[in-house]
C-alpha cells in the first residue's frame, strides 16, 4: 500500500475501500478463489485462505462475496493456473520496492510491471538487492482504545510473539511467520480486533524521503502498481514525513 508507515497504512487502505471498492474487492475475490483451489474452502485448514478472509473483513467484503468466491476454488472449475511471484525494484530516490504478484501469465506481468515502473521513474533491480533490504514478519496492529497495553502484551508474548512495541496510536505485535496464526488467534479469542494483521515484508532500516516531490513520486508509482489487476501488494522501505501520511 501507498501508506509509509503501519499507523498510514491502517488509514490509507480504509480510505482506499471507498475510492475503489470495486477493484479491491475483485483483487480479494481472486485471491480467496486462489486460496481455496490450492488448499481447500476451510481456513481453519488453510493458511491462506485465512490469510485473505483477514483482508476481506478488514475491507467490510460483503459475507456472499466470499462465500462465492470460496465456491469458485472449490468446485472443481477451470480458473487457471496461478503462481506467486515477487518482484524487486528500485523507486524514485532509490526507494526500495518488493511487489508481489499472482499471475497466471508470468511474462505478461513481468513486462507489464517494468513498463509502469520505466513510466513512473523505477527500475528492476537484480535479485536479492532489495530483498535482502526487508524482513519477512507478521504484523498485527490493534489501536490504543482497542485494548488494554499490560493485558495485550501478556496474550500475544505468551502466545510466542517475538516482539511487542507500544506506540502513541496503539501497539504493534511482531511475530515469526509460522507463529502468526497462533499470535493472532490468542489475541481474537480474548475479544480483541486488531486494526490489521498480515504476515508482511518489514524494512529492515526505514529510509527517510522528505523532499516532497520524490515523495509524490513514489506514492504515484505505488499507486500505479497497486491499480495492476496482478498485484496483491507492494512493500516499500520508503519513511514519508508524518504529514504526508
Amino acid at each position: 500500500m501507498a501508506g509509509h508507515s503501519k499507523w498510514a497504512k491502517v488509514k490509507h487502505f480504509k480510505g482506499a475501500i471507498d475510492a475503489k471498492r470495486a477493484r479491491l474487492f475483485a483483487k480479494l475475490s481472486r485471491e480467496v478463489t486462489i486460496a481455496a483451489k490450492l488448499g481447500g474452502g476451510d481456513p481453519d485448514l488453510n493458511p491462506r485462505l485465512r490469510l485473505a478472509l483477514l483482508k476481506c473483513r478488514a475491507a467490510n467484503m460483503p459475507s456472499d462475496n466470499i462465500e462465492r468466491a470460496i465456491k469458485k476454488g472449490t468446485g472443481g472449475g477451470e480458473i487457471g493456473t496461478y503462481e506467486d511471484l515477487i518482484y524487486e525494484a528500485f523507486g524514485p530516490g532509490g526507494v526500495a520496492l518488493l511487489i508481489e504478484v499472482s499471475t497466471d501469465n508470468r511474462n505478461r506481468t513481468a513486462a507489464e510491471v517494468r513498463s509502469l515502473l520505466t513510466r513512473h521513474g523505477g527500475t528492476i533491480a537484480t535479485v536479492g538487492a532489495v530483498s535482502r533490504l526487508f524482513q519477512r514478519q507478521g504484523q498485527i496492529i490493534v489501536t490504543r482504545d482497542a485494548a488494554d497495553e499490560d493485558r495485550l502484551m501478556e496474550i500475544a508474548l505468551e502466545a510466542g510473539a517475538a516482539d511487542f512495541r507500544a506506540e502513541p496510536e496503539g501497539y504493534e505485535i511482531l511475530t515469526e511467520p509460522a507463529r502468526f496464526e497462533a499470535v493472532h488467534r490468542a489475541v481474537e479469542a480474548a475479544g480483541i480486533k486488531p486494526a490489521s494483521a498480515a504476515v508482511t515484508y518489514l524494512p529492515l532500516s526505514p529510509v527517510p524521503v522528505n523532499d516532497p516531490a520524490t515523495v509524490a513520486a513514489v506514492d504515484e508509482l505505488v499507486e500505479a502498481l497497486e491499480d495492476h489487476d496482478d498485484v496483491k501488494e507492494v512493500f516499500t522501505n520508503a519513511a514519508f514525513p508524518a504529514e504526508t501520511s
